[in-house]
């Protein structure tokens, strides 16, 4: 006998990345998330996707919102953890933008999760904030604290991230 199941959708919209992309070079990394804040530059596709803001940078920290929802369940009904990992490694990267001089970018090297307690669409706004441990000129260090609309910690992590020259 099958369930009745009740179809749910979403769309997802987001603005052409290009122009935020063209003119990162000529921009100091916290310049840049400052642009986007404001709306003068487009959020990251990602971040209309995961249903995520950035929607604080200052030197060295960057803060994200998230809105989780059913779309982001696993199979066991909760939150997958993928959502608050992308959550934290946009939160890391962005927070170590936010220390990098005109003409330089990052990458991820490597994440570090800890999941502390269980997410659901209930949990309501997540909000994400990262800080820089270490700044460098090659390689970067940041932490990261997921917390729920409780104040309850779900999720924190740990991340190495390449520092390198961009454009030109």
């Amino acid at each position: 006998m099958q369930e009745d199941v009740s179809e749910r959708s979403r769309t997802v919209a987001w603005q052409d990345p290009a122009p935020g992309v063209a003119v990162m070079p000529t921009m100091s990394g916290l310049d840049y998330l400052r642009a986007m804040i404001r709306g003068e530059l487009p959020q990251p596709p990602i971040a209309a996707l995961m249903r995520m803001t950035l929607v604080s940078a200052d030197t060295g920290t960057a803060t994200f919102v998230c809105e989780p929802d059913e779309s982001h369940y696993n199979p066991i009904g909760t939150v997958h953890g993928g959502l608050m990992c992308t959550l934290l490694d946009s939160a890391l990267g962005c927070a170590v933008q936010s220390t990098l001089a005109q003409g330089l970018g990052y990458t991820s090297i490597e994440i570090k999760v800890n999941y502390l307690r269980p997410v659901y669409a209930h949990s309501g706004q997540l909000t994400c904030t990262a800080t820089v441990t270490k700044p460098g000129n090659r390689v970067a260090f940041a932490d990261g604290v997921i917390t729920d609309a409780s104040g309850k910690t779900v999720a924190t992590a740990t991340g190495s991230l390449l520092v390198f020259p961009i454009g030109g």
